[in-house]
């Protein structure tokens, strides 16, 4: 109960977290527009101020003289000012300009696109003379340095708040997966523990069948069970250690697995393996980890059977590569599972946790930096399962 109350809790904190940066982010951007607005309304204003100040220049003007470069104009729409624009005659003759590159006002091509350009931003302004009414200037103009990063900084923020959620959620479900690796590396460790005391006992039971008037040849089968289950707490003990990685003989470390499965299948399923018929490949492994995701495979297989059919088992190699495909004529799994049967958790049977096949691709992936995936099944078929790993060679 108080788990699932944590849980809740956690959801919510989560929800919070993402509501309060939508909230900002929206917030800030309708601020952020209506300051754009109203900053554009004072641009449009300033312009219109311009073409007001130049006619009454024009206007004043005695003996018909045109001053089109007044200085007070020339003062007041240039200094201190960041709209950038171009001042026209009727026929596009350009008079004056401002933040307006040369090799654009230079080349008829590129003005007449930045003409164009600025009358979609903003409606030009006409500048009238009395003189003569078909006489007159146009001032395109577009936006400001400043307006332009008004648009864009509201859009800046929301990233920088998705940024920072999706860094805190990496973080919290980083924090709850090395917490769940640290349930995980203990409860190995405990296991390999608590298998210690009654395995050295069945040591001893053993050593005394050897001398009791029994078949020896069931006490032989009884001590390589024992063999192995000292080994899978060998195993155990080693989830979460520092694993050293040795050249090994693949055929013969798959062998092993494969000849101590042979005896133990049911009458009805069949066992192939090729790696004893074919040259031997070599590859850095840690045998005790690395037998445990055969072993995983094949029993995974057995299940996939249920007491009928055949597992194969093949070895093969390129250069840089050898490859361990384990197939079995079983069930056979959805390819909409392909990926998901080694999730932790995920299992189509009625018993276990799931665990055998997430174990089996860490153990591959995070221990031998190798591959582990379905290469191949099909309902009611079977499945192939291959294990890639990087080819050593004896130095």
């Amino acid at each position: 109960m108080m788990k699932f109350r944590r849980d809740i809790f956690s959801f919510r904190n989560r929800v919070a977290v993402i509501v309060v940066g939508v909230v900002l982010g929206c917030t800030s951007l309708l601020y952020t527009n209506n300051m754009a607005r109203k900053l554009k309304e004072k641009e449009q204003h300033d312009v219109a101020l311009w073409a007001h100040a130049m006619e009454r220049v024009n206007r004043d003007v005695q003996g018909g003289t045109i001053q089109v470069q007044d200085p007070m104009v020339e003062d007041l729409i240039s200094n201190n000012n960041n709209i950038p624009f171009i001042i026209t005659d009727q026929d596009l003759n350009v008079i004056s300009s401002h933040l307006i590159p040369d090799k654009i006002i230079d080349h008829p091509d590129r003005l007449r696109k930045q003409i164009d350009r600025f009358t979609e931003e903003n409606p030009p302004r006409i500048v009238r003379f009395w003189w003569n009414p078909d006489h007159y200037h146009i001032i395109f103009y577009g936006k400001s340095a400043l307006l332009k990063s008004l648009y864009y900084f509201p859009y800046v923020q929301i990233l920088v708040i998705i940024a920072f959620i999706a860094l805190g959620y990496i973080a919290f479900r980083s924090s709850k997966h090395d917490e769940q690796n640290r349930v995980w590396i203990g409860l190995a460790k405990e296991t390999a523990h608590q298998l210690g005391t009654p395995t050295s006992s069945l040591l001893g039971w053993i050593e005394f069948l050897r001398t009791q008037p029994v078949d020896q040849s069931a006490v032989e089968e009884m001590n390589k069970d024992l063999a192995h289950l000292m080994k899978i707490t060998d195993r155990f003990s080693k989830i979460g250690s520092e694993t050293p990685l040795t050249p090994a003989n693949i055929n013969e470390t798959v062998g092993e697995s494969v000849m101590y499965f042979r005896k133990r299948i049911p009458r009805n399923v069949t066992l192939d393996y090729n790696g004893l018929a074919i040259a031997p490949v070599q590859a850095d492994i840690n045998a005790a980890l690395f037998e445990w995701v055969v072993e995983n495979l094949l029993k995974n297989s057995l299940d996939a059977l249920q007491g009928h059919g055949a597992i194969a088992v093949r070895i093969s190699s390129d250069e840089q590569h050898v490859m361990i495909d384990v197939k079995d004529t079983g069930k056979g799994i959805a390819k909409n599972n392909w990926k998901r049967i080694f999730e932790p958790g995920f299992t189509t049977k009625t018993r276990g946790w799931g665990l055998g096949l997430s174990l089996s691709r860490r153990i591959v992936e995070e221990y031998h930096k190798g591959k582990i995936a379905v290469v191949d099944s099909e309902i009611g078929k079977g499945t192939t399962i291959r294990i890639t790993l990087k080819r050593s060679y004896a130095g």
